[in-house]
């Protein structure tokens, strides 16, 4: 089996691109399962009820949030009757809507769980431990265990990789959106990347307009960040999946753009 990501949709731009490309990369690669990180995509942060819908409608199974996941306030409205819309796990007890869902196909069930790294962002509670929780319940139920990680800093990305090696499929980060070169199968068959990267604005930083970026740069002062447009990107990574070890075989990179075409 397959599993298809596509790393953190910005704005319109981003969900433009993957109502455009995702249709064609099923037809390419066949995913058995297809999951977007969809928590900047209203705007640049958050999301809605109606997006998380167009998400699916354009070929997601699962979508995964992350620091942004408060920042649209119709969240609230759709997110606790949204079966396949996880936000991170570790957000404290009695936060609005769940951490890890379940799909199904063929007789094969996958777990997905959305964790939240704690260095340099918000402190909320252990991504670490929350990891030990899920995963045990999830095991009763799926052979197939995927981790969004959504964290900033390349340490802790990495420390959530080595610690899940061999009890999860794959821990991919996202947050950071930049895709990461270090795309491997860790030695008991986890697959691993620092980062898938952003689906949306090509030509922008991190997704948003350069000239507000690089005058809080220079200025420290507070400005406002606003999804950019132009050229545009699509990041993410295919998963290839031995389903009777649950084990990783392959984890290959996604990178379309303008200099980087896609082809059929």
């Amino acid at each position: 089996m397959k599993i298809l990501f596509i790393g953190d949709v910005v704005g319109s731009p981003g969900r433009d691109m993957v109502k455009e490309y995702l249709p064609k990369l099923k037809s390419k690669y066949k995913p058995t399962f297809t999951i977007v990180n969809g928590e900047n995509a209203a705007g640049g942060k958050g999301i809605t009820g109606k997006i998380y819908n167009a998400l699916l409608q354009a070929g997601a199974q699962v979508v995964t949030l992350g620091n942004h996941t408060w920042d649209n306030k119709d969240i609230f409205d759709c997110i606790d009757k949204s079966e396949y819309l996880i936000r991170p796990a570790n957000f404290p007890e009695g936060t609005p809507g769940r951490g890890i869902t379940y799909v199904t196909y063929q007789g094969i069930h996958m777990a997905v769980i959305n964790l939240q790294g704690r260095t340099f962002l918000p402190a909320i509670d252990c991504p670490f431990r929350a990891a030990d929780h899920l995963i045990e319940h999830a095991k009763k139920k799926a052979s197939v265990i995927f981790v969004d990680f959504h964290a900033e800093a390349t340490s802790e990305k990495q420390a959530m990789g080595w610690y899940l090696d061999g009890r999860v499929t794959a821990v991919v980060g996202t947050h950071t959106h930049v895709q990461t070169a270090d795309n491997r199968i860790l030695p008991n068959g986890t697959a691993y990347i620092t980062d898938v990267g952003m689906t949306g604005p090509y030509d922008g930083i991190l997704g948003v307009e350069r000239e507000a970026v690089i005058k809080r740069f220079m200025t420290s002062l507070p400005v406002r960040f606003e999804v950019t447009s132009g050229r545009t990107q699509l990041n993410g990574v295919v998963i290839d999946v031995d389903v009777s070890s649950g084990r990783a075989k392959k984890i290959q990179p996604i990178m379309i753009n303008d200099d980087k075409p896609y082809f059929e």
